[in-house]
């Protein structure tokens, strides 16, 4: 299976309120891939969510609470476990659409994720997904942040 390429800046969408920002192209989600995890990487917490394409809704998983390698050996145990065709993985930016340090981090996360798993990785822009999933009243916000980003997702496709 070839690997999906990461969305360019002129691809990512943004959620304010669960729609998006700005109408911007995504690459073609071959229709196989139909089962997705995505993550709302932090650099000691990931949220985690699972959801497919035909019910279009994700469903939160316990977070992640490790770094490093014990990130990796959980998130391996998730990809196991739902064995989704693709991942999707939240990439944070400034309201005004500017990269920051975090940006970068949760690339090179995507990157590693796409090396050491095989899936196909999908970027997409996570600006207020902790703000809308903190207003929600969410017990893990994180896990809800990883379903705001899925959920933009699967509406995209």
């Amino acid at each position: 299976m070839s690997v999906a390429p990461a969305l360019t800046d002129a691809q990512r969408t943004s959620t304010a309120g669960g729609a998006p920002l700005a109408s911007k192209a995504l690459p073609a989600v071959a229709p196989h891939l139909s089962t997705f995890m995505a993550f709302d990487f932090g650099t000691q917490r990931t949220g985690v969510a699972v959801g497919n394409r035909l019910l279009g809704t994700a469903q939160p998983q316990a977070t992640i609470a490790a770094s490093g390698d014990a990130r990796f050996a959980q998130i391996a145990l998730r990809l196991k476990e739902w064995q989704p065709d693709a991942i999707v993985i939240g990439v944070p930016y400034h309201p005004d659409g500017a990269a920051h340090e975090n940006t970068a981090r949760a690339q090179k996360f995507g990157r590693q994720l796409r090396g050491r798993f095989g899936l196909p990785v999908f970027e997409v822009d996570e600006r207020y997904s902790t703000t809308e999933a903190l207003a929600s009243g969410a017990k893990d916000a994180d896990a809800a942040s990883a379903c705001i980003i899925l959920e933009q997702f699967l509406r995209s496709l």
